[in-house]
């Protein structure tokens, strides 16, 4: 357990591109860069508080069921983001809400609450934190790839409609299966070999020297 909290952020076992966890959540929320925005509200929401109550009262819980008690712990506070959200900005809500509770199940398969009663609960939230940003990032890097390129746009979480959208040059030609699932996943493949190209060449590099 105490390994899983020494393992690095983006080149550790545990980390997204390493363990392959939220890939689905990727594809969805990076279509439109106010998606993406959006769910890393939700992302750091979830994972913080989940981690920081589940560290102080998981000795409490009982063993059995464990895992039961998490998804619901996750799934109560993401419902929470969404309520509280869908008075802000409902449409953006109503578009995202099926996306963002993917976000318990991917919470839970990362192992991070069960570590997090190993751990002193200000490490764990810290962890927490840290881990939603990294996952955030990656849904916000491809987000401004695939939305720009894809419909030559850059959407944000805002205005009458619920989406305020800055156009790109008048003269630029989207690539539009990059707007699409199937270009999300091409992207994704093609920055998972480029993280593999470049994690062996760091693991060569620190093994030659050793």
């Amino acid at each position: 357990m105490i390994h899983r909290f020494e393992s690095h952020l983006f080149w550790g076992t545990y980390s997204p591109f390493s363990s392959l966890m939220g890939v689905c959540l990727i594809i969805l929320a990076s279509v439109r860069f106010a998606f993406a925005l959006f769910c890393t509200g939700a992302l750091i929401w979830v994972y913080a508080l989940t981690v920081l109550i589940y560290s102080k009262s998981g000795k409490l819980m009982p063993v059995q069921g464990q895992k039961l008690i998490l998804l619901f712990l996750s799934t109560f506070l993401c419902g929470i983001f969404i309520f509280i959200f869908s008075f802000i900005n409902p449409l953006v809500v109503y578009r995202t809400a099926y996306i963002l509770l993917l976000i318990p199940p991917i919470f839970i398969g990362s192992g991070l609450a069960e570590a997090s009663k190993t751990v002193d609960p200000i490490k764990a939230f810290s962890k927490a934190l840290l881990e939603a940003a990294v996952l955030s990032g990656i849904i916000l890097g491809i987000a401004l790839i695939r939305e720009p390129l894809g419909m030559g746009t850059i959407s944000f979480p805002a205005g009458v409609s619920g989406i305020t959208e800055t156009k790109g040059e008048s003269g630029f030609v989207p690539l539009g299966i990059l707007s699409v699932s199937a270009g999300g996943i091409m992207l994704f493949g093609y920055l998972l070999a480029l993280y593999r190209f470049l994690k062996d060449q760091k693991n060569r590099n620190q093994g030659e020297s050793k």
